[in-house]
């Protein structure tokens, strides 16, 4: 599972100037900043060494502040008039979006103020902004969204990514997609040495799209410098497969993946709801399966693992999901607290500079060594 445990501060009584912050976009998502408030206070209750800078409506969430004992000395509230809608369009939102709460809450960031953002905002403007405040990390052509899936047979998730940030990805933009989704796997699931798949229409090495191809060949160059098992072409019913770690696609097939099986899942719950009602013997089927219906539950429970990270950005960014409850966001400012705390941009900058340099020393007929997480 994603950060089973949350890294420990170096020191139990850290001061203010030694905390870990997070910038939060207190507004945008469908239940309000109270869940979101209350995500926090359900995070620093167990964590030493986290501080936060809330963005949104001063009054508002100095009020919810005070109210949850967990963040009292822990925060700064940011005063923002202006929230991003769900329906706004991220042209609009980088012409016109800068005295709302997801701008700022993106600027703690930019300016040193804080190490890593959560926002359960609108994706695409989120995407936007982030690109335009923080800029891309040196050499990575596009950022990209990684997600978790859980696996089939047994406990723990597979990374997937791109899943939305750009539809297109020729082959270098693969290759960098596979490196940063290695460094994720490193650094949120502590695989030493993780896996990585090329999701296509088969397995054989005549299919697929041209870049595909290209990429199959630069990632399978890349993976003893990397430090990495490149696998080979992956079918989509190798997804939540236990024998891959890290999923590289393209934006647009990723996403639409993860919403397939995000309908279907909803599908199924709806059909094992309906089927367990339809009768009185099928209510009480549903009472002794009860145990195993409440273990299956939480299980696939979403806000477990909440939290979408923005890859090959110059700052942390973990995107939570619209409708996180005070679970969810916990999960979400949990992921960003490991990652900051593990210094995962530079960790993916250093990673990508590795390649970039093995590659070029091997087109000068020499040999490169690979470097750090």
């Amino acid at each position: 599972m994603l950060a089973s445990k949350v890294i420990p501060a170096k020191d139990a009584g850290a001061d203010r100037a030694s905390r870990t912050v997070i910038s939060v976009d207190a507004m945008g998502g469908d239940r309000g900043p109270a869940a979101v408030v209350s995500g926090c206070a359900r995070f620093a209750r167990n964590t030493d060494g986290v501080g936060f800078i809330l963005h949104g409506p001063k009054d508002v969430l100095e009020g919810l502040v005070s109210r949850r004992k967990p963040l009292a000395g822990l925060c700064k509230v940011r005063h923002s008039d202006r929230t991003v809608t769900m329906d706004a369009k991220p042209s609009h939102v980088m012409r016109n979006g800068k005295d709302t709460s997801m701008w700022s809450a993106i600027d703690s960031v930019r300016n040193g103020e804080a190490e890593a953002c959560v926002s359960c905002g609108n994706t695409g403007a989120l995407m936007a902004i982030s690109m335009m405040r923080l800029r891309k990390l040196d050499g990575i052509n596009r950022p990209a969204i990684a997600c978790l899936w859980p696996r089939r047979e047994k406990e723990g998730f597979n990374i997937m990514l791109d899943v939305g940030a750009d539809i297109r990805a020729d082959g270098d933009d693969l290759l960098q997609f596979a490196l940063m989704g290695t460094s994720y796997a490193r650094n949120g699931l502590e695989l030493a040495r993780p896996r990585v798949g090329l999701l296509n229409v088969g397995t054989e090495e005549h299919k697929g799209r041209a870049e595909l191809k290209i990429a199959n060949d630069l990632i399978a160059a890349a993976a003893p410098a990397g430090e990495f098992d490149y696998i080979g072409f992956i079918e989509g019913g190798d997804i939540p497969a236990a024998h891959v770690d890290v999923i590289v696609t393209d934006g647009f097939t990723g996403n639409v993946a993860l919403k397939t099986a995000e309908g279907t899942a909803d599908q199924i719950r709806e059909f094992l709801r309906s089927a367990f009602a339809a009768t009185p013997l099928s209510r009480i089927a549903a009472l002794i399966a009860y145990t195993s219906l409440n273990r299956l539950s939480k299980r696939i429970d979403p806000r477990r693992v909440n939290g979408g990270v923005f890859l090959g950005l110059d700052g942390i960014v973990v995107k939570s999901h619209g409708g996180a409850d005070a679970k969810g966001t916990e999960a979400a400012v949990k992921l960003a607290f490991n990652l900051a705390r593990s210094r995962f941009s530079q960790r993916v900058a250093a990673r990508v500079a590795s390649a970039t340099a093995v590659r070029q020393d091997r087109s000068n007929g020499q040999s490169g060594n690979g470097a750090g997480k």
